[in-house]
């Protein structure tokens, strides 16, 4: 109930912020969680997202959702159910684009096949790379990607700390790119960045927003924060170039991605 709570009020929030140019942005959310007594779950019962997305509509004093994602795959519901639950919103002008998360190749392509994901929405960044597998099929079924922590959950800002110094319910503490002898080698590597980032005139952030923008067209990262001055920042990323001399030096440095992975082999998604 707490959750719900909260999410009514940030979509209130977002409903406040935009609503005076409503059709200049693309406004999305998301449904397939639900709170149970062990905390979150999933849940993508069509009756229920079809509640949750109607929830949206009026919280957001909207029309219609441009960008409708299933949060992350349920098991316990079929994808064909799901995609033709969105598609039967979609008809209905409810929603206009159909989104998964955190999907993998046979999830994509079933969805795909019953009503067209126009976009997958899963960890990309200098420090999480793994999802490039899943890009021929992108490109194959013309399914656009949006990358989420951009910046490595705030590692690439050169502000980290080691597991533990975080909030108790933050993620970072288990995260085992944040533990001894990862978080160490993961600096060394952030500071070999802001290296070349001097020889620039920009910052780390920068340097990874703009290498993001050139691994395809299609591929747009959303980097969150809560200041004025990194929403510039991240901005400012776009005039960015980066040479094939910057492009190859990067890869020395993190040829595969962070070190360590990004999430403990218990919490790990298995992409299907």
């Amino acid at each position: 109930m707490a959750h719900a709570r909260r999410t009514q009020a940030t979509i209130t929030v977002v409903h406040r912020a935009v609503s005076d140019f409503r059709d200049e942005v693309v406004l999305a959310t998301k449904f397939g969680f639900a709170q149970t007594e062990q905390g979150l779950g999933l849940d993508s019962r069509p009756d229920d997202f079809r509640t949750v997305t109607d929830n949206s509509l009026r919280y957001l004093g909207v029309d219609h959702i441009d960008v409708l994602y299933q949060h992350r795959v349920d098991p316990d519901v079929p994808i064909e159910d799901v995609a033709s639950t969105v598609k039967e919103l979609i008809y209905a002008g409810k929603v206009k684009y159909f989104g998964l998360s955190e999907a993998g190749p046979q999830t994509i392509r079933r969805a795909h096949a019953v009503q067209p994901v126009s976009v997958l929405q899963t960890e990309y960044s200098l420090f999480e790379q793994e999802v490039e597998q899943l890009f021929p099929v992108l490109d194959e079924l013309g399914v656009g990607f949006v990358a989420y922590s951009p910046l490595g959950r705030g590692f690439i800002t050169g502000t980290a700390k080691p597991a533990g110094e975080y909030d108790t319910t933050d993620m970072r503490n288990t995260d085992p790119r944040w533990q001894s002898g990862n978080f160490e080698t993961n600096v060394e590597a952030v500071g070999k960045l802001g290296d070349l980032t001097a020889t620039k005139g920009i910052t780390v952030s920068q340097l990874a927003l703009a290498w993001l923008l050139t691994r395809g067209e299609n591929v747009v990262p959303i980097p969150g924060t809560r200041s004025v001055q990194r929403i510039e920042e991240n901005t400012g990323a776009a005039d960015v170039p980066l040479t094939e001399t910057a492009l190859a030096t990067i890869d020395e440095i993190l040829p595969h991605g962070g070190f360590g992975a990004r999430y403990s082999e218990d919490h790990a998604p298995v992409w299907i």
